[in-house]
């Protein structure tokens, strides 16, 4: 049995000492999952659920906190224990369990498993951050993953990589309810019954999308880095404002906070009363640093009624952020600090100037970074200063590969850093590559080298002297077992620092 075979087999055959069995199915069946990885650290996470799909979205479970038992060895089959101990999953949280490891060996694999009511879950194998520079890290990126328009082929296909990291970039939910969104290949799967409102519903959705075989597989295989976009919440959301004048937004938005944490492996100083604090920094040694960026909660309310249109001369305004000022403080901070070979920027929006409007005029998407123009020049001049810097990118549903440029209307104007941006794993459907309407978009945009509207993901690999990525791309996934295929490659080489 190789060593993904045995992480995907079920954990009853790994011995463990006979404990009492209450609960009348396994509780394990939304997996197990790792991120936020440090140099001695990271969190381990589960989430105890007879049936994903009960109807209070608390996953048919009692209304009583449970012992859950959990262990890291260095060793798949657990032959020597490293650490053990007990965390507590309450019923308030939807018996969620995030255990926050420490004294752990640098740049070291590790393999993780719980123990709960006499069950056993499945392995998850993880690692931490090395201390030195010398250790290459190959990562994955990945986002939007609407489960109706398709199967999660694309998870799957990332977890047989391997990759040391893997850094989701939002959407990893969608808030609709059946056939909220429409997919050129048609519903695939169904979604629970309603669009979400509350708690209960917001637990509901992640529980069917933890569920999935494939994605449990990918959360098993590495550590993540998550942060969400919109859909996790509601579609075009803006910092208070509900894009559809939803009541009750402030606790809706509350609720949808609670149930994201209560599903990803995320330390609980990320969680502050109704804020979900994930802009966050991760260092992998000498190597490179994450800075992860929220751009939807701090931001101001989209110009013009959002939307891609043309002209919307309030885009252009100074006083508009993005950001916010304490994460642009906090941003400014990091990478005037860092001492990293690179500093890699994942976040959730293009940040490039995207003209999708074919011939003279200009139409562009006012929830990305071209409705928030000032503040894109103010960070790419202070990008300019920074080592090696690389924006990583969700949310279009489409792979890109472009400059990004102080003018973008300027051919000489100097590069100050790729933007790498990633298709989705599932939303839109199978997609297409429509050759003259790449070719179009090419020629609007001559600072895009690479458009692919396929499923897919990225998959790079870091070293001291260069960024290496390649663009994976599935030609369906309205069935299952498609195959991934490098579309695309780019390498970007190191400056002088």
């Amino acid at each position: 049995m190789d060593r993904r075979s045995f992480l995907a087999a079920a954990a009853a055959t790994l011995a463990l000492p006979a404990t009492s069995r209450t609960l009348a199915r396994d509780p394990f069946t939304l997996g197990v999952a790792s991120g936020d990885p440090s140099a001695d650290g990271l969190v381990l996470w589960t989430r105890l659920a007879q049936d994903p799909l009960g109807a209070n979205g608390r996953g048919a479970m009692p209304s009583r906190d449970l012992d859950v038992e959990w262990q890291v060895s260095t060793d798949e089959r657990f032959a020597k224990i490293t650490t053990s101990g007990t965390a507590t999953a309450r019923w308030k949280d939807a018996h969620s369990v995030h255990v926050e490891l420490k004294g752990l060996e640098p740049g070291r694999e590790y393999f993780y498993r719980f123990r709960a009511e006499g069950r056993v879950s499945p392995a998850g194998r993880t690692r931490t951050t090395p201390t030195g520079a010398t250790q290459p890290l190959a990562f994955a990126v990945a986002a939007c993953a609407h489960y109706e328009h398709g199967f999660y082929t694309a998870y799957r296909r990332l977890a047989e990589q391997e990759p040391d990291l893997v850094l989701f970039l939002g959407d990893y939910l969608y808030e609709y309810g059946p056939s909220g969104y429409s997919a050129l290949a048609g519903r695939v799967r169904t979604h629970t019954p309603g669009k979400c409102a509350t708690l209960a519903d917001y637990r509901l959705r992640h529980a069917q999308y933890k569920s999935d075989p494939d994605l449990q597989r990918a959360h098993a295989t590495a550590p993540w880095l998550v942060a969400f976009d919109d859909h996790e919440l509601e579609n075009n959301w803006a910092g208070p404002v509900s894009s559809t004048g939803a009541p009750a937004f402030a606790r809706r938005r509350a609720s949808a906070f609670r149930a994201y944490y209560e599903n990803m492996p995320l330390r609980r100083e990320t969680l502050q009363g109704t804020v979900l604090r994930v802009n966050r920094r991760v260092s992998w040694g000498k190597l490179a640093r994450f800075h992860i960026l929220d751009t939807r909660q701090f931001r101001d309310d989209q110009a013009c009624l959002d939307g891609v249109r043309a002209g919307c001369d309030e885009r252009l305004s100074a006083k508009r952020t993005l950001l916010g000022g304490d994460q642009w403080r906090w941003l400014s901070e990091g990478l005037a600090s860092s001492d990293t070979q690179w500093n890699l920027l994942g976040q959730q929006i293009l940040m490039m100037q995207r003209d999708y409007k074919r011939g003279p005029g200009r139409e562009v998407n006012l929830d990305a970074w071209d409705g928030y123009a000032a503040e894109r020049t103010r960070l790419l001049e202070l990008m300019r200063g920074t080592s090696n810097p690389v924006v990583l990118t969700g949310d279009a549903h489409m792979h890109h590969s472009a400059s990004l440029k102080l003018d973008f209307d300027d051919p000489d104007s100097p590069v100050i850093a790729p933007e790498l941006v990633t298709s989705s794993i599932a939303s839109d459907g199978d997609g297409y590559r429509d050759k003259v309407w790449i070719a179009e978009g090419l020629a609007e945009n001559p600072h895009i080298s690479y458009i692919d509207q396929r499923r897919g993901y990225i998959m790079a690999r870091l070293t001291l002297t260069e960024l290496s990525a390649e663009f994976r791309t599935l030609e369906y996934i309205s069935r299952k077992g498609a195959p991934a295929r490098t579309t695309h490659r780019v390498t970007v080489p190191t400056a002088a620092r």
